[in-house]
């Protein structure tokens, strides 16, 4: 069975970092793309951030880029979302899933359409 399980969630205030992490098990980590997606209260689910099986190529949605950072550790299956400048817009749910494939595709969309398995997610809110 398939499981992913999030932490490192919680509430900082604007301008702040958190890291979160995720710890996969119940298959072979080290051959799937990972991904990190969040959902806002009210809003649709939205794509963060992807890295593939080897953890060379990391891909970031705008609203992110240059502010937070996808690694994974395939020794300890787990993979990680640092945050840092954190605004009040990345109030969300942050959940970690697994992609069908070792890549990412060519966009996040793509991304989000390739997902099988899903965390039950860790909550980060910015506020002041």
């Amino acid at each position: 069975e398939v499981k992913l399980v999030e932490s490192g969630g919680g509430l900082v205030q604007p301008g702040g970092s958190l890291k979160l992490s995720c710890a996969a098990s119940g298959f072979v980590f080290s051959s799937y793309a990972m991904v990190w997606v969040r959902q806002a209260p009210g809003k649709e689910q939205e794509w963060v951030s992807s890295i593939d099986a080897g953890g060379k190529i990391r891909r970031y949605s705008d609203s992110v880029k240059g502010r937070f950072t996808i690694s994974r550790n395939n020794a300890d299956r787990t993979v990680t979302l640092q945050l840092n400048r954190l605004q009040i817009e990345d109030t969300a749910m942050y959940v970690c899933a697994k992609m069908k494939y070792s890549g990412v595709q060519s966009t996040g969309l793509r991304d989000l359409a390739a997902l099988d398995a899903w965390g039950q997610g860790t909550l980060v809110n910015v506020s002041a």
